[in-house]
């Protein structure tokens, strides 16, 4: 399967979404003033179909690799912040706040949460099929390898902007 490289984010347009949604949510927006930009997975077609999911309200939940983390530097996403969804051609389209988080192995992920990240036929079974071949591609891409022992870092969100997508969540700061 050939996928397509992504575009960069367009950190304009992110800023951009960022202030309008902190016009209209000003407590929220003080309490949390920083946010990410990032497109979900590692090909154009992939950042695009989950965000299409997003978009859609099926998915609400997502999980990364902790180990992702360590090795860039970054830190860990928290309860609260606000991650800017980008598609594949790095046009922001949704922001979300992460409202829980935890970190397991892999093989500790539940049926609950497969469904709750709303990918093929939501069940655990097809997502721990993609996940592994998933988390296996990206590690191999920094010459390591996966295993069940592995840290995931799991988060469920809501998304908070735009209004037309917004979950019927009230926002508290």
């Amino acid at each position: 399967m050939e996928t397509t490289p992504m575009t960069p984010i367009d950190a304009d347009a992110a800023s951009a979404m960022w202030r309008d949604y902190a016009v209209a949510n000003p407590g929220v927006a003080q309490l949390f003033d920083i946010y990410e930009a990032e497109q979900f997975g590692d090909s154009a077609e992939m950042a695009d179909e989950l965000l299409a999911l997003i978009l859609d309200g099926r998915k609400r939940a997502t999980s990364s690799h902790a180990a992702e983390y360590r090795n860039d530097g970054d830190q860990f996403p928290a309860i609260g912040s606000h991650w800017i969804s980008c598609d594949g051609s790095g046009i922001p389209r949704a922001i979300r706040r992460i409202v829980e988080l935890r970190v397991a192995p892999f093989a500790a992920v539940d049926a609950q949460f497969a469904y709750d990240e709303g990918e093929d036929d939501r069940t655990l079974e097809s997502w721990r099929h993609e996940h592994w071949r998933f988390f296996s591609r990206v590690c191999a891409a920094r010459r390591a390898t996966f295993s069940e022992d592995d840290e995931l870092i799991l988060e469920r969100f809501a998304v908070v902007w735009p209004p037309e997508v917004a979950d019927a969540v009230p926002l508290q700061p």
